[in-house]
């Protein structure tokens, strides 16, 4: 099994569609169902045998929430900050532009 490439909390974009996002988890291999895999273009579908990391995404319209493989995803270095509405309660922002997973306390 390949080791991720990219971590939680990185920014990153789509290799062939234009959005990027904060990765807020990662699957070793392909763990979504078989409907969402067949609903991909044969000629852009990814292997299943690599991470797909679950992504707080944009793009010019929206926000919302992705599934992509780690072949489809290059490091974002735009420094630009990520407007998803939900990064808030996942990551807090550090000094440097980096998000950083939130740690809750357990009481």
């Amino acid at each position: 099994m390949k080791t991720a490439r990219f971590s939680i909390g990185q920014v990153v974009r789509h290799r062939l569609f234009p959005f990027r996002g904060v990765i807020f988890d990662v699957d070793p291999q392909f763990a979504n169902t078989e409907e969402w895999y067949e609903s991909i273009p044969a000629e852009v579908r990814p292997r299943k045998d690599q991470p797909f990391y679950h992504l707080l995404a944009e793009n010019s319209e929206t926000e919302y929430i992705a599934y992509v493989s780690e072949q489809n995803l290059l490091e974002d270095d735009s420094g630009e900050p990520v407007r998803h509405p939900q990064i808030n309660e996942l990551f807090d922002k550090t000094a440097d532009g980096r998000y950083e997973p939130k740690h809750h306390a357990k009481h």
